[in-house]
């Protein structure tokens, strides 16, 4: 058991002690595909056992940065594209939290896409679920990293010129260790594939696709899919890098061509960041958040190394 008496509580947990006591009324259109990545994250939660109260929600600015309005637990509101720093601090100062972050394709891919490189590069211990709809949704239907070649939008009346982000096969040259994708009409996998990333130890990224119907018109509903793991088609070792880049780099591509291909592409149980970092002993293995509720801890400040070095 933690110094925070919450964390390591063992007990049943039910789905709905992530619903809030007063549920605000979601301001999501109706058809949203974030419905449904609100339902997975909520049926997902008992499955891995942990309560609201060792939960962190960090999200970005955008519709999914709703997100954490419906759904009760620690939570974050960040600005735009910077979800993804803020969780890996969260991280950093106590280990025990399990942190989830989300963000859009624009606020993910496209502004916080530094942060999102460099924290699967570090393999921070955190899932991140990003919401693909292919458009900037609450800015009002402007052209985003995935919107395909050809797409018209406020930003570009005559058609989009460049072609379209890949984000799995970014995720993976980016150094993630968990790499999957799922959709909003696929609720069963995509709570599957919720519990599964928030299990693994390391940097979990979800490709999420969810519709768009009011700011995204011509999008495809993303149905119907197949899910690679389902498919007899489909036959690769999520373990090896290359085979799983194969696979991503044609589910990339087949998206845009109609054929939505869903599930697991890669898993790799390195150690995570803080495994590391603790194992060098550059990162204590008392958690900095539990110094404050411990009146004997000895206070270090990382300038008095360097003051020393230099006097």
């Amino acid at each position: 058991m933690s110094a925070f008496s919450a964390i390591g509580e063992d007990r049943e947990i039910e789905q709905d002690e992530f619903t809030p006591g007063i549920e605000p009324q979601a301001t999501w259109c109706p058809g949203c595909g974030d419905f449904s990545v609100l339902k997975a994250l909520k049926q997902a939660m008992p499955e891995v056992g942990r309560t609201p109260d060792e939960t962190l929600l960090c999200t970005g600015i955008g519709c999914s940065g709703k997100l954490n309005s419906y759904f009760d637990s620690y939570g974050f509101h960040t600005i735009h594209g910077r979800a993804l720093p803020v969780a890996r601090a969260a991280k950093v100062a106590n280990p025990g939290v399990e942190v989830i972050a989300a963000g859009g394709d624009g606020d993910g891919y496209g502004i916080g896409g530094n942060h999102f490189m460099h924290t699967a590069r570090e393999n921070h211990d955190m899932t991140y679920i990003v919401f693909n709809n292919e458009i900037f949704g609450l800015t009002k239907g402007q052209t985003s990293p995935t919107s395909p070649k050809g797409h018209k939008s406020k930003t570009q009346p005559s058609g989009s010129a460049k072609a379209p982000l890949r984000p799995l096969s970014l995720s993976l040259a980016s150094g993630a260790s968990y790499v999957a994708r799922t959709a909003a009409v696929n609720p069963n996998q995509a709570a599957e594939v919720v519990a599964e990333a928030i299990e693994h130890d390391g940097f979990a990224h979800i490709d999420f696709l969810t519709q768009c119907p009011t700011w995204n018109k011509d999008a495809r509903q993303y149905v119907p899919y197949t899910d690679v793991q389902d498919s007899d088609e489909y036959d690769f070792d999520i373990t090896d890098r290359q085979e799983a880049g194969e696979m991503m780099y044609e589910v990339e591509s087949k998206l845009y061509e109609g054929e939505v291909l869903t599930g697991r592409f890669y898993k790799d149980d390195r150690p995570s960041y803080g495994e590391e970092k603790r194992a060098t002993g550059e990162m204590p293995e008392q958690p900095l958040a539990e110094r404050y509720f411990d009146e004997d801890v000895e206070w270090e400040r990382c300038a008095d190394e360097l003051i020393d070095k230099h006097t």
